[in-house]
């Protein structure tokens, strides 16, 4: 596969990764934000234990796995924030909030 494919596999990724963190924080029955670091820190956690275990095996440039590692906590705060912007934009529009 060429680095432009895992390019654009890493973009869907991030998205996948930004909509998974979102619907993690909407079904949050408290501290969305908390649920969420706690699943990106799993999140992280098989995404090393992935890199370490295939560094040595030619199976793509080593960017791409770290980038994955890097890019799973910020993926996981921007889902987390825009279901906490949309919650507090709810709460300001309706005063029975």
């Amino acid at each position: 596969m060429s680095d432009g494919l895992f390019a654009l596999a890493t973009i869907y990724r991030t998205i996948d990764g930004v909509v998974g963190s979102y619907i993690t924080a909407r079904l949050a029955p408290d501290k969305p934000m908390k649920h969420e670091l706690i699943g990106c820190a799993i999140g992280m956690v098989l995404a090393t234990s992935g890199a370490l275990a295939t560094w040595n095996k030619d199976l793509g440039p080593h960017w791409y796995p770290v980038v994955l590692i890097l890019g799973a906590l910020p993926t996981a705060w921007v889902g987390a924030r825009l279901h906490l912007m949309g919650t507090r934009r709810v709460a300001l529009e309706d005063p029975a909030n």
